[in-house]
């Protein structure tokens, strides 16, 4: 069974081979739950860091689990 992201896409990716073997797309559980840009970066870098950039990747993810906090939730756990 072919989804609407698979007939949309034509199973290229751009820049790399990180997500070719994934049986779901970042790109498609992204769009299809609605998430917003900051967590569904958190879904992207988490997804791809054990086949492209390792810990950098998993900084990105918990940058952007700060910025959820401090935007929806007005918490800063960087303050002091």
């Amino acid at each position: 069974m072919t989804s609407e992201y698979e007939e949309i896409m034509d199973g290229t990716q751009v820049g790399g081979t990180h997500y070719e073997k994934m049986k779901i797309q970042p790109a498609e559980y992204i769009h299809t739950n609605g998430l917003d840009f900051f967590e569904g970066n958190v879904v992207k870098y988490v997804t791809r860091h054990r086949s492209k950039n390792g810990a950098e990747d998993i900084k990105k993810a918990i940058d952007y689990c700060k910025m959820i906090l401090k935007l929806d939730y007005g918490i800063d756990i960087d303050a002091k």
